[in-house]
């Protein structure tokens, strides 16, 4: 028996990301969307209901799942209500506009004995993946620095919410979630974190630019992303004591997404730009090119059917949503305040 799903919002995060992966999943059924465009969801999904209230989806008593995939300053009030209404909830990244806000749905889902997840589909990226494993094996040696970045050239500003002034838009709120989760994954919490959040375009009204620094001692994890960036950097660099690892390209499933294919088949999530990895053999280094390990973002619904039929675990936890939350503010901070800051800041005005 598949999991009865509502979609809320069809935009582009509903429509690229969410609709797609819960389509692929056999355990899940995508049976409603709330979008005030009927036309363009029944043009991807002529068989699902399409309604234009988040009521309606929530008295729905059939409705098990609800999908978030709604403007950023909606996730709290939709996901508080979905939670109430007795449903278990994925909200798309980022999780709410607050720390506050997070901590109060992770409390009541907790309360209500329901699933509360995130959509951190970047621990799925083949680059992510492949560096795990290659971090996994030591042959870097103790590591110095890692640059991880997602670099774009927009140099026009686009007439969407995201890049219009108001709460919840801009590119720290974008593109941050991702990064600081895949750091705290790798890592953990950092004894520190600098943040450099900046608006460089011409007539934007948000922040575009972003660079943000993890202390970890020895090692310092540098995030960042940029929408004025003709030549990208890579997507990831690694220095060490005895090598260096360097992947380019990011992952191409989004891109595979917005195309429109749809995830089927053994050559879904593979990455055919592979990784340079270089180690140092007395005076003279070695080259090695590092092939990636396919990406899986359908593994992500794949894991919540599993949760709410099998008993499975949590693919993206309350505690490691609510980590990711602490140090996104505490990044608005740091760049506000002009300094470092550390966990214990959390509790300070």
């Amino acid at each position: 028996m598949s999991v009865p799903v509502a979609l809320i919002g069809y935009g582009y995060a509903g429509k690229t990301f969410h609709a797609p992966l819960i389509e692929a999943c056999p355990e899940l059924a995508l049976q409603l969307v709330v979008s005030s465009d009927a036309a363009k969801v029944h043009a991807d999904l002529p068989h699902v209901q399409v309604v234009a209230s988040v009521d309606q989806a929530l008295n729905d008593g059939q409705i098990a799942l609800v999908v978030i995939a709604s403007p950023n300053d909606s996730h709290f009030p939709i996901a508080q209500a979905a939670l109430r209404a007795g449903k278990a909830v994925v909200v798309d990244k980022p999780f709410t506009l607050t720390l506050a806000e997070a901590e109060a749905l992770v409390a009541l889902a907790a309360e209500r004995g329901l699933l509360l997840s995130v959509f951190h589909n970047r621990r799925w990226d083949s680059d992510f993946l492949t560096l795990c494993q290659l971090l996994a094996t030591g042959r870097l040696g103790p590591l110095h620095r890692i640059q991880s970045r997602f670099d774009r050239y927009r140099p026009e500003v686009r007439q969407r919410w995201r890049e219009q002034a108001g709460a919840g838009s801009g590119l720290w709120f974008d593109l941050a979630p991702h990064l600081l989760d895949q750091a705290l994954l790798l890592f953990g919490p950092p004894a520190r974190l600098w943040a450099d959040i900046r608006t460089v375009r011409a007539g934007a009204e948000t922040d575009d630019e972003f660079l943000a620094i993890l202390d970890y001692g020895l090692l310092r994890v540098e995030i960042g992303a940029s929408m004025l960036c003709p030549q990208p950097a890579p997507r990831w660099q690694v220095t060490a004591a005895t090598g260096d690892y360097r992947k380019q390209l990011t992952d191409p499933q989004e891109g595979r997404l917005k195309a429109g294919e749809r995830p089927s088949g053994a050559r879904w999530g593979s990455d055919e730009d592979a990784g340079l990895l270089t180690l140092i053999d007395g005076d003279a280094p070695l080259y090695q090119s590092l092939a990636q390990l396919p990406g899986s973002y359908p593994a992500y619904y794949a894991a919540v059917a599993a949760a709410l039929t099998k008993g499975g675990a949590n693919p993206v936890s309350g505690a490691e949503a609510l980590a990711v939350m602490q140090w996104l503010e505490l990044g608005y901070r740091s760049a506000r305040d002009g300094r470092w800051v550390t966990a214990a800041d959390l509790g300070r005005t």
